[in-house]
């Protein structure tokens, strides 16, 4: 039996972000559903509901009335209503519009009355024989459309006749439109067809009266001749199918039996019990139901053990620079994070991903404290740094382009000092910075720019005297050349 939960709403409110409250239309179909249950707690704002191919037997929740009595008379002292809570409850959906609850095991039309807004029943493949039950559809000014095809009740005569007096509203009855005229005549000759109706339905109940007793006897005759069948047994039944039906399903499936609620029933037992019957044979076959071996983290020495029962691809760094390692585990992608467990000790790193145990020796000792775990939000993967307790002498860092270029430069630089560094036998030589006076007469002096010591007077003037010795031979007058103003 398959119940409705909060759990399984959502899931069939996808088209709808999961949201319950706003749900306006779901689908729970082929389910196996016995029960309508919490769709008046949890949807109130539905419209069209679809529940066809289940074995629900009832629709809504019973009305029921009490009658009270005095110790002193038979009379009756009070009437109270109450609202049978055993029983399912759809009336409350004030804004639904659509029901189907076709192929079910519904045998009444009851407790509608509190959908206002219901204007479609779709109830093709039921057991309604209770004809008479539709009068609680007349209160429903919406309803126009009504499907009974393929219920006992299709069969009395008078039927359509009946319906469409019945109910003014109703504009449509088994996918064929109602004229006017066809109302008409039915409701002239409307009491004789309803008393038809009336005798045909206890007919119908003493007929069912009987299936019932029929079932019960031959519910409690397979009981008694059941045996307990054998693991063998069971495995040569499932080579059996394998190649065709074995004698006992066939003679099960070409058994004649009447279409009731109860041969439906258990029709779906039936095919349930071979379901779970195939599924353990198949389990006991391959051993899926041996207990599951314990997880060894450690062998007999002490020495701890690799374990990757995930079979990641994971990788391993050893960051030499920063003195760490560095592991990472490809998880899934969109992981719910609780769902990952990160345990560091000083010689091995275990992380467990939804009960997969994944365990790494390490090479070295590393620090559990200063160890930490992230998730990537781009991948998904499992990032853990773990620090190393020893730690490594590094050699000097490579000074930058700028500073060895000084560097060099310095050292040319002391180079070229002492190339050209005087010996002690040498004099020293000062070397001053020309400077230029300013001339008003806007000529340069260029006799000014050696610096007259007095040890070097008469070298300059040597130096002079030969400068103009030269200038004076190189010299021609040429008349024709104007003077210079």
């Amino acid at each position: 039996m398959v119940r409705i939960t909060e759990e399984l709403l959502r899931r069939r409110a996808e088209h709808n972000n999961c949201e319950i409250f706003s749900l306006e239309e779901i689908s729970l179909h082929q389910q196996e559903i016995e029960r309508i249950e919490l769709l008046d707690k949890l949807c109130r704002e539905l419209k069209i509901l679809y529940l066809q191919s289940n074995l629900i037997p009832k629709i809504g929740m019973s009305f029921g009335k009490s009658l009270w009595f005095t110790s002193s008379s038979k009379q009756p002292m009070e009437t109270i209503y109450h609202w049978n809570a055993n029983k399912e409850n759809v009336s409350r959906l004030k804004k639904l519009e659509y029901l189907n609850l076709a192929l079910n095991n519904v045998t009444k039309i009851e407790n509608l009355e509190g959908c206002e807004s219901l204007q479609k029943l779709d109830l093709t493949v039921n057991f309604v024989g209770d004809l008479t039950s539709i009068e609680s559809l007349r209160g429903n000014y919406h309803f126009k459309e009504l499907y009974l095809t393929g219920n006992p009740c299709t069969e009395y005569d008078g039927y359509r006749e009946y319906v469409v007096a019945t109910l003014d509203h109703l504009k449509w009855l088994d996918g064929k439109e109602i004229d006017k005229s066809e109302r008409i005549l039915a409701k002239q000759d409307y009491e004789r067809i309803r008393k038809k109706i009336i005798c045909q339905q206890k007919e119908y109940d003493k007929k069912r009266e009987k299936e019932k007793d029929y079932t019960e006897k031959k519910k409690s005759e397979k009981e008694k001749h059941v045996t307990n069948e054998t693991v063998t047994d069971n495995i040569n039944n499932i080579i059996n199918t394998e190649k065709g039906e074995t004698e006992e399903e066939k003679r099960y499936w070409q058994e004649k039996t009447d279409y009731t609620p109860e041969s439906r029933i258990e029709l779906h037992q039936h095919i349930e019990e071979k379901r779970k019957q195939r599924e353990k044979t198949e389990d006991e076959r391959l051993g899926r139901n041996k207990p599951p071996k314990e997880t060894r983290f450690f062998a007999d020495d002490g020495r701890v053990l690799n374990i990757n029962q995930g079979k990641w691809e994971f990788e391993l760094n050893d960051d030499e620079e920063n003195n760490k390692f560095v592991l990472d585990l490809p998880c899934f992608k969109y992981l719910d994070t609780s769902l990952i467990d990160v345990d560091v000790q000083p010689l091995f790193c275990r992380v467990t991903v939804k009960g997969k145990v994944f365990q790494l020796t390490l090479s070295d000792e590393v620090n559990p404290d200063c160890s930490s775990a992230k998730r990537s939000q781009t991948t998904g993967h499992l990032i853990v740094e773990m620090p190393k307790v020893k730690q490594v002498v590094k050699p000097l860092r490579n000074l930058p382009a700028k500073q060895n270029m000084l560097s060099n430069y310095n050292k040319t630089q002391e180079k070229d000092a002492q190339l050209s560094s005087p010996q002690k036998n040498d004099k020293v030589v000062h070397h001053q910075r020309l400077e230029i006076e300013p001339n008003t007469n806007g000529d340069m002096d260029f006799s000014k720019i050696v610096e007259h010591n007095k040890s070097g007077n008469k070298q300059a003037v040597n130096q002079k005297e030969v400068i103009n010795e030269v200038a004076e031979s190189s010299f021609v007058d040429d008349p024709d050349v104007p003077p210079l103003i």
